[in-house]
């Protein structure tokens, strides 16, 4: 397996050591910790420790001719690199492995990662927004949130990173912002924003609008119900134009379409629960593939939060100084992408991982599968 893929995108990286005083090349340490999250390291000293066993391995493709770093150097080496770089060669990548497609749907949402707190500070733990491409699992893009700020001004900072045009971006009631809007819009993509009270005068225009549509009788060919984990749920969705509300609120650029999905939920238990959730879209959205948006922009949640945590146990990564919990959080996100595009072995992430740290020839698959689609896609513009 050639590494040259891999070099394309992040051996642009800027070595922050001085020259003089470098022992162990900068690719090789990217490498090794790419490879070792992969198989599962949560910590510095699990890197050291794959590297150690798979010494052998790494030395055969001619990486650490002089041995491997200990643990803390691996660690003074990752917390010191630029995480803007870092992250526009990730993006870089993620854009050129993922077919994008008209209409496709991109969710975008934020995640704290708890354990990245420093440990005089439990109020300093980072918060991550994340591109996630739903359709294809695809980890797009992230980016920190700035320490005084939150996700309404990290997200357009993200978004003006990635190619969206033609996409369809969702976004929950966070970011039903009109500056939001409108950056989508400029990039030739849609938005399908949730609203709700931080937009009052908006989400009480919608509600009034759709009301006769959700308040008549219910044709019971518009509602899907799913039975599982011991509640019983039905759904149904309405649409209809915006041309009256768009007209009352000019300031929301390109509005053309106004939702509502109806959730209802009873438990085990008994108890009942009976939710109206509301949306506005620039896109002109049928009722089937604004159901089809909604359900798809969960999938960051599902596919992509709760893996992180559960899979590649995220919260409890201790990492915090530096740059590091940004570093190895963009890791992370490599690392899924590449367990993703391995489809030979029928398994979930985290049993992938397990078998690639055990196995230095189904790590290789995983490497082939995710680097070989950098090489076969061309860089983008």
């Amino acid at each position: 397996m050639s590494l040259d893929a891999f070099s394309e995108y992040f051996g642009e990286l800027k070595d922050p050591r001085q020259t003089a005083k470098i022992s162990y090349p900068l690719f090789d340490v990217l490498f090794l910790t790419v490879c070792a999250v992969i198989a599962g390291a949560e910590g510095w000293e699990d890197i050291e420790d794959f590297g150690d066993v798979h010494l052998d391995w790494f030395q055969k493709k001619g990486l650490f001719p002089n041995g491997l770093p200990v643990h803390d150097t691996i660690a003074r080496i990752v917390s010191r690199l630029d995480p803007a770089q870092f992250q526009q060669c990730f993006i870089q990548w993620a854009q050129s492995v993922n077919e994008r497609t008209s209409g496709e749907l991109i969710a975008i949402d934020g995640k704290v990662l708890r354990g990245s707190y420093h440990r005089d500070d439990r109020q300093s733990a980072i918060h991550m927004v994340s591109a996630f491409a739903s359709t294809n699992g695809v980890v797009m893009g992230q980016l920190k949130t700035d320490a005084k700020s939150n996700e309404i001004t990290a997200i357009p900072a993200l978004l003006k990173l990635l190619d969206i045009k033609g996409c369809l971006v969702s976004i929950d009631a966070m970011g039903c912002q009109t500056d939001i809007a409108s950056t989508i819009v400029k990039q030739g993509g849609d938005y399908l924003l949730a609203v709700k009270g931080n937009q009052e005068l908006l989400r009480c225009a919608v509600q009034q609008a759709l009301r006769p549509l959700h308040s008549a009788a219910t044709d019971p060919a518009n509602v899907t119900v799913e039975k599982g984990h011991g509640r019983i749920e039905a759904r149904e969705y309405h649409v209809l134009p915006a041309d009256e509300v768009a007209s009352q609120f000019p300031e929301w650029k390109g509005l053309k379409t106004l939702g509502v999905a109806i959730g209802y939920r009873l438990d085990k238990s008994g108890k009942q629960s009976l939710e109206y959730r509301y949306y506005i879209s620039s896109a002109e959205l049928d009722k089937a593939r604004f159901a089809a948006a909604v359900r798809g922009h969960w999938r960051i949640e599902n596919s992509l939060h709760w893996v992180l945590d559960v899979s590649m146990n995220e919260d409890e990564c201790p990492i915090y100084r530096g740059e590091a919990a940004e570093i190895l959080a963009c890791m992370r996100h490599v690392a899924l992408n590449m367990l993703r595009a391995e489809t030979t072995k029928k398994a979930s992430i985290r049993r992938k991982q397990k078998i690639a740290s055990m196995s230095s020839a189904y790590l290789e698959q995983v490497l082939i599968a995710g680097l070989n689609s950098m090489g076969e896609n061309s860089r983008p513009a």
